[in-house]
């Protein structure tokens, strides 16, 4: 079951929203940046992801348990900036406007580009550098865009889409496959989101080893790319109107 990509309840002024089919590849492009972001928070900023609450909160619990400052500054840092995040995303895409990638969808994602931006502005002179004391500003910056990056996910128009917290998804593509394999196409874009957070992670991986000062980019990149290209297809739905 799919949601109507075009939504009554929209107020006028927004733009059309695009098909659902453009929507996917764009959250798919998000998932890579998700992976690729997350394996670099995990690896150099303190041993936390900046999506991934779950394992933050264990975490967290983990370093009070054994007092340990340092990790607990970089798992509160983490939970706090994804819960800013999803806040400032849920009040720029409120459910009373409705559904669907819009003008206003895209100016959220273009907030969450600015804050990878600042990211990769600051990595060389943070990341680059494990064990930095100004590692939980960059990790709170990483995680307050995944938390915004999930409001808009949730906020397209594809149903049960996620692009940054991705157990239930692997839950549900596999609870289909058991039941019934012939029914592969209902979650071939989970799968394809499952897929593209791994590429991601291993391309950051690969960042970190060939080019550490720049792995912080291809995020960034990814999410302009997004904005982009959003732009242009919903210019071209309202030109054909």
């Amino acid at each position: 079951m799919h949601l109507p990509t075009d939504s009554p309840a929209v107020p006028a002024g927004t733009g059309p929203a695009l098909p659902e089919r453009v929507v996917v590849r764009l959250l798919v492009a998000l998932s890579v940046a998700a992976g690729c972001l997350d394996v670099l928070c995990v690896t150099r900023l303190g041993g936390v992801f900046a999506s991934v609450v779950t394992g933050n909160l264990v975490q967290l619990g983990r370093a009070m348990a054994t007092v340990d400052g340092r990790l607990t500054a970089a798992g509160s840092a983490a939970v706090g900036g994804y819960a800013l995040g999803v806040t400032a995303g849920t009040v720029a895409l409120p459910v009373a406007r409705g559904t669907g990638w819009h003008r206003r969808t895209s100016l959220v994602v273009a907030g969450e580009a600015i804050l990878l931006t600042a990211v990769a502005v600051a990595w060389p002179a943070v990341g680059a550098q494990p064990g930095r004391t100004t590692a939980p500003l960059l990790l709170g910056l990483a995680a307050t865009a995944m938390g915004v990056q999930s409001a808009v996910t949730i906020s397209s128009g594809v149903r049960g889409a996620s692009t940054t917290y991705l157990t239930g998804t692997l839950t549900d593509v596999v609870r289909v496959l058991a039941g019934d394999p012939h029914r592969i196409a209902s979650v071939a874009g989970s799968a394809v989101r499952l897929a593209a957070l791994l590429c991601g992670a291993v391309v950051g991986t690969l960042a970190l080893r060939f080019a550490p000062r720049w792995a912080p980019v291809l995020p960034m990149a990814l999410a302009g790319a997004v904005v982009v290209a959003a732009a242009a297809l919903g210019r071209g739905r309202r030109e054909e109107r």
